[in-house]
């Protein structure tokens, strides 16, 4: 979409593939749309002129799903407080209850889901059932079938990582339901039908085409891996099912991109080969583990590459193993390339998370790894992925630090050769910076504006090493930076502590 193409320049295209097939026909090379090399297809047997027939067949298996939820209101302040006039500030709106008791009230959450099998059991996204706000909780779960009948749905199991829940309604059966399809089969122009509830206004059916596979949205985790579409998805859609011209369910519709809140093109869907396994464990009434080996992880991004003399997106970079977990017991450590897990090698589209996180609890995971420029391998026996709400950190630093009598400390090692001036750190100025004590490494007490580290670093950050070397001196941070220069490297790799966050990689250009 981001290509035009100019007739002359593909007619003059066309004249130099034709003089190079008369010259050397062995080794000729012609446009992938030569004329003649792709005819238009007629529909496969069995693919539908329309769409009618197939949706009347799977709407009826397609819900809406609706919660009723209490939120407390928090109390605001009372202005008149302290004053003759502070017992009325309840009566005109002021948010208290009586005797300034918070208020409670009522609200909604509406969505989609489907049937998966005759006695009633529904799938849905976990966001569709769960409380709006963490003052809020769901009193009632209710599925609406497309007949109009209503029913309250019990929460048999729930995953917040995978963003899937799953119910179960006591209907008069057998329900119609649907089947789970072989997503992994699903290519990149294949049409798709998504049915749901958009803007709470009932059964809607849109349609469009897979527009991406193995999509990787940002949002980090173990289950960062969609379907991408451009059939009509909105708000209410989260949680209904999106189905191959077959009529099988490969994607549950879970997210959208969109700076309106409506429908641009770009959806995207839980695809089933994920979505199937961790519904068949909630419906066995256990619950959903996941693989776990205590890194904190980043991507090889182009200046990383640069820096570590590796091509780039070829793997992850380790910038903390935790200690005592899994990885460090086995010799994991930080400045580490994983490159393969099991032999499947770690990509942009294929993530070190998702890859580990599909590792059974207590099995190894072999790591083919980049250390130092050589390769090695790593062993690592699996445990149990934690909560993603225990996953989660606390953020924060610090920008002004000094000594310990309170004034500025004083700045040296300015000429590293990167544009920043650094100086030991001292556990006066640790906590005057917000780091941890056990943090070893130097601090940035200075930077120049016009240099690429000056653009990523700020006073305040602590550079624990450079190119896995570790930094106690600004010797050493002038060492490194001679030893990339040397290796005739553009770049250098800096491991760096802001505050209390988990250190990180940052690639910066040698001045």
């Amino acid at each position: 979409m981001r290509y035009a193409y100019a007739l002359t320049g593909a007619l003059l295209l066309g004249g130099t593939a034709a003089s190079l097939a008369m010259q050397n026909p062995a080794t000729a090379q012609s446009a992938q749309n030569e004329p003649g090399s792709i005819q238009a297809s007629a529909p496969r047997v069995g693919a539908p002129m329309s769409f009618a027939d197939m949706v009347a067949k799977l709407q009826p298996a397609v819900v809406n799903i609706s919660t009723d939820q209490k939120v407390t209101v928090a109390q605001p302040a009372n202005p008149f407080a302290g004053t003759p006039f502070a017992d009325l500030f309840g009566q005109f709106g002021g948010g208290r209850g009586q005797n300034g008791a918070p208020i409670t009230r009522e609200a909604q959450s509406l969505g989609s889901g489907f049937i998966i099998s005759p006695d009633g059991y529904v799938v849905t996204n976990n966001h569709v059932v769960a409380p709006g706000t963490n003052r809020a909780t769901v009193e009632a779960i209710r599925v609406t079938l497309p007949d109009r009948k209503e029913y309250v749905a019990k929460l048999v199991g729930r995953d917040a990582a995978s963003d899937l829940a799953l119910l179960k309604i006591d209907a008069p059966g057998p329900l119609p339901y649907v089947r789970f399809g072989d997503s992994a089969r699903a290519r990149v122009g294949d049409w798709v039908v998504a049915i749901g509830n958009p803007f709470g206004l009932g059964g809607t059916v849109t349609a469009g085409i897979v527009s991406a596979v193995h999509r990787v949205t940002g949002q980090g985790g173990a289950n960062d891996r969609f379907i991408q579409t451009d059939a009509s998805i909105n708000q209410g859609n989260s949680g209904g099912p999106m189905f191959n011209l077959n009529g099988e369910v490969i994607g549950i519709n879970s997210q959208i991109f969109s700076q309106s809140g409506g429908n641009i093109g770009i959806g995207f869907a839980i695809p089933a080969e994920d979505a199937k396994p961790i519904i068949d464990t909630l419906m066995k009434g256990k619950p959903v583990q996941r693989g776990y080996i205590g890194v904190s992880i980043q991507r090889l991004t182009d200046d990383i590459a640069a820096a570590l003399n590796l091509p780039k997106d070829s793997g992850e970079i380790i910038a903390r193993a935790e200690p005592g977990g899994p990885a460090a017991k086995a010799g994991l450590r930080a400045g580490d390339v994983v490159t393969r897990v099991n032999g499947t090698a770690v990509t942009p589209d294929t993530t070190l998370s998702y890859l580990v996180a599909n590792v059974p609890p207590g099995q190894q995971a072999r790591l083919d790894v980049i250390r130092d420029g050589r390769p090695t391998t790593v062993t690592v026996t699996t445990t149990v992925r934690p909560a993603e709400e225990q996953l989660a950190q606390q953020l924060g630093t610090d920008d002004s630090f000094s000594d310990e009598n309170g004034a500025d400390a004083p700045a040296s090692g300015g000429a590293n050769g990167i544009g920043l001036t650094v100086q030991p750190l001292t556990p006066a100025i640790a906590r005057q910076v917000g780091v941890d004590s056990t943090v070893q490494g130097v601090v940035v007490s200075g930077v120049d504006a016009t240099s690429d580290a000056g653009q990523k670093l700020r006073r305040g950050d602590v550079i624990v090493s450079v190119n896995s070397v570790p930094t106690r001196t600004a010797a050493d941070v002038a060492r490194g930076v001679q030893a990339a220069k040397a290796a005739g490297r553009p770049q250098v790799l800096l491991s760096v502590v802001r505050g209390r966050n988990p250190a990180v990689f940052i690639a910066v250009k040698l001045k």
